[in-house]
């Protein structure tokens, strides 16, 4: 295997990492403030715009346990190139479209290069840095997650009212290049040789299928029915028409593909056959444990993104870059706090590092449920945000750690790419779930012309749920095995 001890190049390796994954994260939020005046300059469909939404992070979930594994095999430095350019094509495209199909098809190609960069810049960190540094890099990697979904809004917002939307998508291209020289430059390749090489076809498409139909039942749950059709769901000419729920059935049968992709996989292992993912993996403790921990922690913070917007300017009356600037507050927690997680982890060890992040999750979620009213303030609002935020850094950054603590570096591939998806499928429950309940509590699926009080008690509603589910996630956390210490990683 080509692994690297102590290169001296890391560290100046991180710096374009870290900015890699800010770009990824982003922009999956960036585009939910400029989509409104997209819909107006583009006259797009509403089908058209929860699709521009959408489509991002169904394809990036479909494909993160696929190119995580390309990454051990072929090389993550690679991988982090390919995607990052491929990332910067889709944001030209995308800058350039002038109708709803072709900025639809932009997202597509901007979810794959997302898909490429994420699993293949942790599992680089993994494999570059070890002891206390990787405990410290790891906490970089983890808040740069927590803290740019907060900032994507802001950007969107700021961008489109002193500019265009075309600006969301066009201020990615310079990044793109940084990143691409910089990876280029410092960034060492790492790659398993001892692997089987040979690809697993069956396990490629049946993890890419269904995945794809779970990611597109829970982003589309609210929108065509959980159960019985409130929409006709379209596509490519062809139309539903079955009373059921199309959402139903991509559930059933991404169960059945999962369930087969599992059998699968533990048959050709059986056999000594190249496999797409090791399922031992998921019998180390601290990445079973950590993941689910992962997935709650992505379900709080995105669903809160979702619904706590759609308060703030319906209810409040808040412009978007206003609403962009409050919510700004939690990614100012997140980096802010999640600098002292390493020295806060050699004292008390990553676990206990988690645990208090969730509780401090709970607690800024719970104090912001109880402080909502229609004469908030803003200080309020951003007092625990910044709180949530902070809980955030802690949870977030030590939570990679633990997560690939006993993980070999020869396995980092998939395993970043398999809790990246658990965090993908975290933030797509979150606005699901979390979205569900505020349509349903304000007992209307339109923000326009809906009832005061009633956005006021779908946000309570929402923001107390979601810390109930993260006190879940904090009962996740006891499973979690005590860390060696650093320098024994």
């Amino acid at each position: 295997m080509i692994e690297v001890d102590a290169h001296p190049r890391r560290w100046k390796a991180m710096p374009f990492i870290a900015l890699a994954v800010s770009l990824i994260i982003m922009d999956a939020t960036v585009v939910n403030v400029a989509l409104p005046v997209i819909v107006r300059d583009l006259s797009l469909s509403a089908s058209d715009a929860e699709w521009i939404n959408s489509i991002y992070s169904l394809v990036f979930a479909a494909l993160l346990i696929t190119l995580g594994r390309v990454g051990d095999l072929y090389g993550r430095r690679k991988l982090l190139l390919v995607g990052i350019i491929t990332f910067g094509i889709a944001s030209v495209i995308a800058s350039l479209s002038s109708t709803g199909s072709m900025l639809i098809c932009a997202r597509l190609l901007q979810g794959v290069g997302g898909a490429m960069v994420l699993p293949a810049t942790l599992s680089t960190v993994n494999a570059l840095f070890k002891g206390k540094e990787r405990g410290i890099a790891f906490a970089i990697w983890g808040s740069t997650i927590g803290g740019m979904a907060a900032v994507g809004p802001v950007v969107g917002g700021w961008l489109t009212t002193v500019s265009s939307w075309h600006w969301a998508f066009l201020i990615n291209i310079p990044i793109v290049i940084i990143v691409a020289l910089g990876t280029l430059i410092f960034v060492p390749e790492t790659k398993d040789e001892h692997v089987q090489k040979g690809a697993d076809f069956a396990g490629i498409a049946l993890s890419i299928v269904g995945l794809s139909l779970i990611v597109f039942g829970l982003i589309e749950g609210i929108r065509f029915g959980w159960w019985v059709t409130l929409e006709r769901f379209s596509l490519a000419g062809f139309t539903w028409s079955w009373s059921i729920s199309p959402v139903v059935v991509a559930f059933v049968l991404g169960a059945l593909a999962m369930g087969l992709f599992v059998r699968i996989e533990k048959t050709r292992a059986t056999l000594g056959r190249p496999i797409l993912l090791d399922l031992d993996l998921l019998k180390i403790k601290s990445f079973r444990y950590g993941s689910i921990a992962a997935l709650v922690v992505a379900l709080g913070e995105f669903g809160m993104l979702f619904s706590l917007p759609l308060f703030l300017q319906g209810g409040l009356g808040l412009t978007a870059l206003h609403t962009g600037v409050l919510i700004l507050a939690l990614a100012m927690g997140t980096f802010l706090i999640s600098g002292g997680t390493p020295q806060l982890s050699a004292r008390m060890g990553g676990r206990a590092v988690v645990r208090l992040g969730l509780a401090l999750e709970a607690i800024a979620i719970l104090g912001l449920s109880f402080s909502f009213s229609l004469s908030v303030s803003s200080a309020v609002i951003a007092a625990w945000l910044f709180l949530y935020g902070a809980g955030v850094g802690l949870a977030t950054a030590q939570l990679t750690s633990v997560i690939l603590a006993d993980v070999p570096v020869s396995q980092s591939g998939q395993a970043s790419g398999l809790q990246s998806t658990f965090r993908q499928l975290g933030s797509s429950l979150g606005v699901a779930l979390l979205g569900a309940l505020f349509f349903t509590r304000l007992g209307s699926t339109r923000i326009q012309g809906a009832d005061i009080d009633g956005l006021l008690a779908a946000v309570k509603t929402t923001t107390l749920v979601a810390a109930v589910v993260i006190g879940f996630g904090l009962l996740a956390t006891i499973a979690l095995p005590a860390q060696r210490p650093q320098s024994q990683l």
